[in-house]
């Protein structure tokens, strides 16, 4: 029944942080259409949530949510407003389906905190869940998650339709292909993320979507030897009014690498500076191009395209059919499957090879796509989030972060270099010649020093886990010399060798000399025969520690490594808790649950 299908509708709103919730929310869209339902993406920010209710008006719909977490168990900035409503609304939302799936991170605490919440408060508010919440875990493999859900969801949603659960198996286009012969330049998009010129005339307020360009003042190697390349970079921000406090984050929107976007150019066979448009081939959708146009595809590989993730299994289908070679065909329509099979050959070919979109292209020499096919399926590149190493109250016009460069040898021998990384490290300053810029906004964090000087502080970050607490220290320097009485601060660092990265070294020696760092413990993994840590530390100073937990109040700072760092310093406080405080362990875990819930322990970590 193809002609009543615009009576089909599937609306599928998605929180996204870092484009993962939307990249899916438009896949979904994808399918839909592929059943001959008409659906569409939303971002909750721009729609008036409130009217929630007013779906159950337009008979078959559907409503879908794509929702992450960010941070500690908290919505993505798109969805806050959104979650906001849910938490205060006691309206009726009888008569409105739903469905949910969540993006989590089973290393972080509160896994999943979004999209459960989400898919609980609608159920209690009256709506019809149609089929069962899912998870996905971006610790395992978040997008096999997605598609074993998917595999089960689709058929759920065409039951609740009434439609056939069969779908075309053609790759459906959303974008058509416009080619610009003659056009101005300045009309043209070349790494803008709003309005066109903003980089040659910048324009406060600064903010995701009107980065500033700071330039870099300072970018040196912090480590004296060892292998890897750590760096300290300071961005100015003068003249910008832009503010930060200690404990935020600066986001950056790096660059891909030249090379890379050239070789790409050449296996595709294409002039790269073609000016292009890709319009929505559906007039009423809200999202009309999938990056900046008019631009070059050049640009749009260089700024706007991510081509150094694992391809996901969309991508690869759709690809499939410019496979000449039939057994290169099977690859890509196989990987795509849901099938035990195809989940595994797609988990050791892509996932644990780290296959991107040139390394396909390579392997698979039959494999001729047309690039404006392959920009329309390209996740967006995005912003990346550091943590700001420095006070405003000592650097008001200055932003310092703390970066390890990020290359190594995947299992396919290729070399894997982190995009922004890699980019930073090239932002050298010389005498003589204009300074590099960063494109960059800051986004607030709840990582925040207690509101009484005098209040302890007890540090953990190990590696550039360091970051925040460099700008905690400088801030509590500045108490100090404003007169105030400040409370014990102590700091556990660690670091493979003492002689190689102990970061910033000098500058935490003398603000210990100063007394504004009461104790610092340094854990050197490598420079003995068994591996100490950081929580190995912890359990040294087990009396002096709890007393200061129980009896003064002190708030606790965990920063970096959320998979192994993070949990062990989790596990060393409940243990101290069992040995010096007599808890059982369950009151343990409870305990230091309340401290997280008093915003008395705090994490600022990363996996």
């Amino acid at each position: 029944a193809v002609h009543s299908s615009d009576t089909r509708n599937v609306i599928v709103f998605y929180g996204s942080q870092t484009g993962t919730a939307e990249e899916f929310a438009n896949r979904l869209v994808k399918d839909a259409q592929r059943y001959g339902i008409k659906g569409m993406v939303a971002d909750p920010e721009e729609y008036d949530m409130s009217e929630l209710p007013r779906l159950r008006e337009i008979d078959s719909s559907l409503a879908v949510f794509c929702m992450a977490t960010y941070g500690e168990g908290e919505p993505t900035d798109n969805a806050q407003d959104f979650y906001d409503w849910m938490q205060m609304t006691d309206d009726s939302l009888e008569g409105v389906h739903f469905a949910v799936f969540g993006l989590g991170n089973k290393t972080y605490d509160h896994y999943n905190a979004m999209g459960t919440y989400t898919d609980k408060r609608l159920a209690e508010l009256g709506a019809t869940r149609i089929f069962d919440l899912g998870l996905g875990d971006d610790d395992g493999n978040l997008e096999e998650d997605f598609i074993s859900w998917k595999g089960q969801f689709w058929p759920a949603v065409c039951e609740f339709f009434g439609v056939q659960a069969t779908q075309e198996e053609c790759s459906i286009r959303q974008f058509e292909l416009v080619v610009h012969s003659d056009v101005n330049m300045n009309e043209v998009y070349t790494g803008e993320l709003g309005r066109l010129l903003s980089f040659q005339d910048q324009k406060p307020p600064f903010d995701a979507k009107n980065p500033f360009l700071a330039p870099v003042a300072i970018n040196r190697k912090l480590n004296k030897g060892g292998s890897r390349h750590l760096m300290h970079l300071e961005l100015d921000i003068s003249g910008s009014k832009i503010r930060y406090d200690a404990g935020d984050h600066v986001a950056v929107y790096p660059m891909n690498d030249v090379p890379l976007v050239n070789r790409l150019g050449e296996r595709l066979g294409v002039d790269l500076d073609t000016v292009i448009t890709l319009k929505n081939l559906d007039e009423e959708a809200n999202k009309k191009h999938p990056f900046p146009c008019p631009t070059t595809y050049r640009a749009a590989l260089t700024h706007y395209l991510d081509i150094t993730s694992p391809l996901h299994t969309n991508v690869l289908f759709d690809l499939s059919q410019y496979a000449s070679d039939p057994e290169e065909k099977e690859i890509l329509r196989k990987m795509a499957c849901s099938s035990s099979e195809g989940k595994a050959l797609y988990h050791s070919w892509v996932v644990e090879s780290e296959r991107n979109i040139l390394a396909v292209l390579e392997d698979l020499p039959s494999l001729r796509p047309p690039i404006d096919h392959l920009c329309e399926l390209l996740p967006r590149l995005q912003a990346r989030y550091y943590s700001i190493a420095s006070s405003a109250k000592v650097h008001p016009s200055s932003i310092h972060i703390c970066v390890v460069v990020l290359e190594y040898t995947t299992k396919t021998g290729r070399v894997f270099k982190g995009v922004a990384t890699n980019w930073l490290k090239d932002k050298v300053v010389t005498d003589g010649s204009p300074r590099p810029t960063v494109p960059m906004y800051v986004r607030k964090s709840q990582f925040r020093l207690p509101f009484r000087a005098s209040t302890p502080v007890i540090m953990i970050g190990p590696g550039t886990g360091i970051a925040p607490f460099m700008g905690f220290i400088q801030e509590r320097a500045w108490q100090k010399e404003q007169g105030k009485e400040t409370g014990e601060a102590i700091l556990y660092f660690g670091c493979r060798h003492r002689n190689e990265d102990f970061i910033y070294q000098e500058e935490l020696e003398e603000f210990e000399k100063a007394g504004v760092l009461t104790q610092l413990h340094v854990a050197f993994s490598r420079d003995q025969e068994h591996k100490v840590y950081v929580q190995h530390l912890l359990k040294q100073s087990k009396d002096h520690l709890w007393k200061l937990i129980h009896s003064s109040n002190a708030h606790i700072y965990v920063c970096g490594d959320a998979r192994n760092m993070a949990r062990d310093v989790h596990a060393a406080f409940h243990e101290i808790a069992e040995e010096v405080g007599g808890l059982t362990h369950t009151q343990a875990v409870d305990y230091f649950q309340r401290l997280m819930t008093k915003g008395r322990y705090s994490q600022d970590v990363w996996s």
